[in-house]
This record gives structure tokens, C-alpha cells and sequence, in this order.
């Protein structure tokens, strides 16, 4: 397994579901804590958050999540918090990620949209000249703050049209946040010319990621784990291509699955669903992509040759251009081809 998990370490790779804030290292968490001491229960000590970040249930993870988000309180915040989450992908050989953001949970704390925008912009430009990782933006909807949220994340991604902004998502809880909804937003994000990403059936049954589908025309859906419990839906996202990101352990620490060796993700994999392998709110579940990727290679019976699968299947899944896919792809056909010999 030391052999694999240098294959691992070393292996070029994408990353499609990570957060933003969710990313933050606990070095990281605790600088941003004891900046805004007294104004968060985010503990200022690195040690002390492995035990904060002990979530009971999916809900309970949403509370410390938004605790965090809220010690994100300027432009200097952001510019670090973005860098640094670069910092770490890079480290992990990640060469390009599509990070998800969610510029109405800073935007409401203070942050004006346009400096928020400037800060994730010029860290997404010294991160690629500093780490030669590659970042876009996902711009998600806050889930749980309903339409008003919609409608003022949608503001910002027509109004500021940063650089690096590529999609529209929807995250945050599933249960009570119908997906219907926010179809006139998805609708007019998409004719601006991003694409649909929003996060379903992760904690919700199959009809939340038709509903996904069939109103949102989502492009990739956002775990979308409980696909496997509808036959007709696994048919659907193989034949179209429609991958689903996902994120194991995640799904574990939130306890939107029992343990992992219940993880559906080889149902997912047998009935020919493109599938990606993604770390989601790293730091927060002790977890890395290369960590993912290693339980990957365990539940799918994985070596070397199918994990570089693997990563090409996330190639093949990014909104990079054709010509930056295959250059990836040939890349990781390289490093396999110089593990072999």
C-alpha cells in the first residue's frame, strides 16, 4: 500500500468539489479565530479543532460551517484563505480545481461583492504563478438562505463576471430546500453562459437529483450518491455522461452514509456512471484528495492503471477546453507510463 499511496501522492489530478471556506487549513481557521477573537466560537487553538469540527449530523456540520465562513470578515481575509487553499491543492499535485464559492455568505457579512471578487481574483492569479495550479469559481447558491440568496448570488455573478467564473451551484442543505425553485435563476445564470453544478442527493433521495436534472439542467450534479437507489436515474447519467461528484468520506463525517464500506460508490462505478473522486470541506473531515483517492482505490479494488482512470475521468468531467483536457490526460498517460517502467 506505501507503493500505491506514492503513486497516489504524485499522481497529476483535478479537483470538482471543494469548497471555498470549507478548505481552509486548521493553521489557517485558527489565524482567522484569533484575528476576530470573542467574535466566534471557532476555537483559535489548530488542536482543538479536530474536536469542534465532530459533526453530529448533516445540520450540525451547516452550523459549524457558517461559523467559520463568518471569521471571513475582509478582503485581506479572503486573499489568504484563497491562496492558501491553492497552496494546499498544489501540494497534492492537484493541477486545476473548480473551487465552489459563495460570495452571498461574505457579501452579507460586510465584504462589498466587487472587493470580494478582486480578492479571489488576484489570489486565483499569484496562486497560479506561485503553486502552477489553475482555479476557477463555482458561484453556489446558500441553500439554506432560500431565494433572496438566489437572487443576490446571481446579482454578483452578472454584475462582476470575475475571470475565473465558470458555473452556477446550489449547496447547503437538501431537505426543505427544493430544488424547483431556483430553476429562473439557473435558467438565466445558464444564458449567461455558466454552467449548472448544484449539489443533490446527498442527504435527499433520487427525485432531488431528477429534479436537478430535468429543472436546473444541471451539467455534473454534486454528490448525487442516492443514484443508486433508482435504476432508471443510473441508466440516465451513464448514457448521458452526466458525472457525479464524489466525496466518501465526506458523506460519512456529515452521516449521509453509515461507514464506508456501505458507500454506494461501487454501485455507482458498476452501473457506468462517470464518476470523480473530490475532498468537498477537506480540513473539516480530516480528510485530502489524496486521502479520497486512496479510499477509492480500496472500495474499487484499484491500482495504479485505474486510478490514472480515474483522475482522466475527472479530466473528462471538467469544463476545461478540449485542448487543456488532453493535454492533462496526456500528462497523467505519462506519469503511469513512468510508474510502470
Amino acid at each position: 500500500m506505501t507503493d500505491l499511496s506514492a503513486f497516489i501522492a504524485g499522481l497529476p489530478k483535478v479537483e470538482l468539489h471543494v469548497h471555498h471556506v470549507g478548505s481552509a487549513s486548521p493553521r489557517i481557521v485558527a489565524e482567522l479565530a484569533a484575528r476576530h477573537e470573542g467574535a466566534s466560537p471557532v476555537p483559535a487553538d489548530p488542536d482543538a479543532l479536530a474536536d469542534y469540527f465532530a459533526f453530529r449530523d448533516f445540520a450540525h456540520f451547516i452550523e459549524v460551517y457558517l461559523s467559520v465562513v463568518d471569521l471571513v470578515r475582509d478582503p485581506e481575509d479572503v486573499w489568504i484563505l484563497t491562496h492558501e487553499v491553492a497552496r494546499e491543492l498544489a501540494r497534492q499535485q492537484v493541477r486545476y480545481a473548480e473551487l465552489t464559492v459563495t460570495p452571498y455568505s461574505h457579501v452579507r457579512r460586510g465584504i462589498p461583492a466587487p472587493a470580494f471578487c478582486e480578492a479571489i481574483e488576484d489570489a486565483r492569479k499569484r496562486a497560479e504563478a506561485d503553486f502552477g495550479i489553475a482555479l476557477r469559481w463555482c458561484f453556489d447558491i446558500p441553500g439554506e438562505a432560500g431565494l433572496p440568496a438566489a437572487e443576490e448570488t446571481l446579482r454578483i455573478c452578472l454584475d462582476e463576471q470575475p475571470a475565473g467564473l465558470i458555473s452556477f451551484g446550489l449547496g447547503g442543505p437538501e431537505i426543505g430546500v427544493p430544488r424547483p425553485q431556483f430553476t429562473p435563476y439557473f435558467d438565466q445564470a445558464r444564458a449567461a453562459g455558466l454552467r449548472s453544478v448544484p449539489h443533490a442527493g446527498e442527504t435527499t433521495g433520487p427525485q432531488t437529483i431528477w429534479d436537478a436534472l430535468r429543472d436546473l439542467g444541471a451539467e455534473r450534479i454534486g454528490h448525487g450518491i442516492s443514484a443508486a437507489d433508482d435504476p432508471e436515474l443510473l441508466a440516465h447519467l451513464a448514457q448521458h455522461r452526466i458525472a457525479l461528484e464524489v466525496c466518501p468520506t465526506s458523506n460519512v463525517r456529515t452521516r449521509a452514509v453509515a461507514s464506508l464500506d456501505v458507500h454506494p460508490l461501487p454501485r455507482l462505478v458498476e452501473a457506468g456512471v462517470l464518476v470523480t473522486i473530490n475532498s468537498d470541506d477537506p480540513p473539516m473531515f480530516g480528510t485530502t484528495l489524496n486521502d479520497e483517492y486512496a479510499v477509492a482505490a480500496r472500495l474499487l479494488g484499484l491500482g495504479p492503471q485505474g486510478l490514472a482512470a480515474l483522475a482522466t475521468d475527472a479530466v473528462t468531467a471538467s469544463f476545461l477546453s478540449p485542448g487543456e483536457k488532453a493535454r492533462l490526460a496526456g500528462e497523467i498517460d505519462g506519469y503511469l507510463a513512468a510508474s510502470a517502467g
